[in-house]
């Protein structure tokens, strides 16, 4: 069997199972059992790459097909706690499609769909041998003549758009093709469906419009079951310790629940706990040009939004679900809403922001880019800019921030301190290839605006106190009154750098002092 009541799902979450790491997400199985056999058992979840869509899916294919005995799989897991668990394991018919897989020489939509659709009717005469020798123009006319009801499950339903050869008239004839499979159809008893984008995304009309969706902007239902918990996290450090809790937290954090827990990335935390060191898991598994590409579609707005996020100024948007209805992402808001729906930012009480340091390197490399125009051009200057503070040329520091605000970019105009943050964040850069950095970082007696912590030993420790309207011998007072040099401890050199404009000479000043540890 290909799709009918096949093992594939159950051998898979057999594979899962036995991984060192693995948390517990069976209780995704107990909504969507409350929902077999009604009018609401349309579920489409959509979220951004390995958050555990496929997983979960064999999952519920080795949960629900009939014909196995998966008893010992789920007898220990929570699920098998809930009252309805042995009323549904291996109870239903399961139609189980990855739209991912593609045949061998896959050319055309034709070869594409052609291909699901005969293994389909294959798997139904087969199972159903009353069918075979009668002509059946839709999948839909078969599944009628078996009398039976059936899950579908459907993994990765948009994978193909993606493809070459999916234009807009083979997006509509595959939205029609799903519409006829599923839409009022006597014999759904469930119809689970996942994707990285929601059905919104591509389809303005009514095709699929019985669905219920779920995505990283509206889900008060399913959001445990994607992403790992900070509970769930804090377990797995306890039983696997090559990693501490924070360093996860750090990399992998940043996403949330509606009700404000945290959400952690869970492809990055099993791969770091697995290896022992954390890296750019995540972000190495899917075409992340997509941050540059949904940026460049409205340079001038969304690239303004994007320098404030890697300052670490969160930006206030307002968006309502995925405001797309086409592949085109035209507005501000069209653009921020896909990025937050493929897991490139997060969004809480009407703030967008950077999730974690896994995507803070990406968006990083993304400001490097030509497309960025001047911004560009600031980012190229940030070699000499780090050079330039450790070598303690205060002339030179003030100058290439006097040349970066000469540009008159207009979000770089001295409004506020959030601004001279983003003209500091550009023109520093290049640290972060040796510094971990910090926005207000919180030592000693308050907040340094900002802490340059050396990777290496060997390099200095920076510690970066904005003004404006003061003066640099204030900033290095107030760093030292309030004690952030007690923040270090990888180091026995600071460099304490205060940075100040002058509202009336319209000018940059710079002093840099050399402060020694003692152990």
């Amino acid at each position: 069997m290909y799709h009918l009541n096949t093992n594939i799902p159950l051998l898979n979450y057999q594979k899962t199972l036995r991984r060192k790491i693995y948390v517990d997400k069976s209780l995704l199985i107990a909504p969507l059992n409350t929902l077999i056999g009604t009018d609401e058992c349309y579920v489409c979840i959509t979220r951004p790459r390995r958050f555990g869509k496929t997983i979960n899916a064999n999952m519920l294919g080795a949960y629900y097909t009939k014909g196995f005995n998966s008893h010992q799989l789920f007898c220990q897991l929570k699920i098998s706690q809930n009252e309805a668990y042995s009323e549904h394991l291996n109870r239903h018919n399961v139609i189980y499609i990855d739209f991912s897989r593609m045949p061998d020489l896959c050319n055309s939509y034709r070869d594409y769909i052609e291909n699901i659709l005969a293994e389909l009717r294959q798997d139904l005469t087969t199972y159903y041998p009353q069918l075979k020798g009668k002509e059946y123009p839709m999948i839909s006319r078969m599944l009628l003549d078996t009398g039976e009801s059936f899950i579908f499950i459907l993994d990765e339903w948009d994978s193909a758009f993606h493809e070459k050869f999916m234009g807009d008239s083979e997006i509509r004839q595959f939205l029609k093709f799903l519409k006829g499979l599923l839409k009022d159809q006597p014999y759904v008893d469930l119809a689970y469906m996942t994707g990285v984008l929601p059905i919104a995304k591509y389809s303005s009309g009514s095709e699929l419009n019985m669905f219920h969706e779920y995505n990283f902007m509206n889900d008060y239902v399913y959001e445990n079951f994607f992403g790992l918990l900070e509970d769930e996290v804090k377990e797995l450090c306890s039983v696997h310790t090559s990693i501490g809790f924070h360093e996860l937290k750090y990399w992998y954090d940043g996403y949330q629940t509606h009700d404000g827990k945290s959400l952690f990335n869970p492809r990055s935390v099993n791969c770091a706990l697995s290896d022992g060191v954390c890296l750019n898991y995540w972000t190495e598994t899917g075409p992340m040009n997509e941050i540059a590409d949904c940026i460049e579609h409205n340079i001038e707005e969304v690239r303004e939004d994007i320098v404030k996020m890697v300052s670490g100024i969160p930006v206030e948007a307002q968006l309502h679900g995925y405001s797309a209805s086409n592949l085109q992402l035209n507005t501000r808001d069209e653009i921020l809403s896909a990025m937050v729906v493929y897991g490139f930012l997060s969004y809480r009480n009407g703030y967008l922001s950077i999730p974690n340091y896994e995507l803070m390197e990406k968006y990083q490399h993304v400001l490097s880019r030509n497309s960025m125009g001047s911004i560009k051009e600031i980012v190229d200057q940030s070699r000499e800019m780090l050079e330039a503070t450790l070598a303690q040329k205060e002339e030179m520091v003030a100058s290439i921030l006097e040349s970066v605000h000469d540009r008159e970019i207009p979000f770089l105009t001295y409004n506020d301190e959030n601004s001279l943050s983003c003209v500091i964040t550009l023109c520093y850069l290049y640290a972060r290839k040796d510094y971990t950095i910090e926005r207000e970082a919180k030592s000693g007696k308050g907040y340094c605006d900002y802490l340059f912590i050396p990777k290496k030993k060997n390099n200095p420790a920076i510690l970066l106190e904005l003004k404006i309207g003061g003066s640099c011998k204030d900033a290095i007072l107030q760093i030292k009154e309030r004690q952030y040099i007690h923040r270090i401890n990888n180091t026995n050199e600071v460099l304490l750098v205060g940075i100040n404009y002058n509202k009336r000479s319209k000018r940059h000043e710079c002093l840099i002092e050399k402060y020694s540890i003692v152990e």
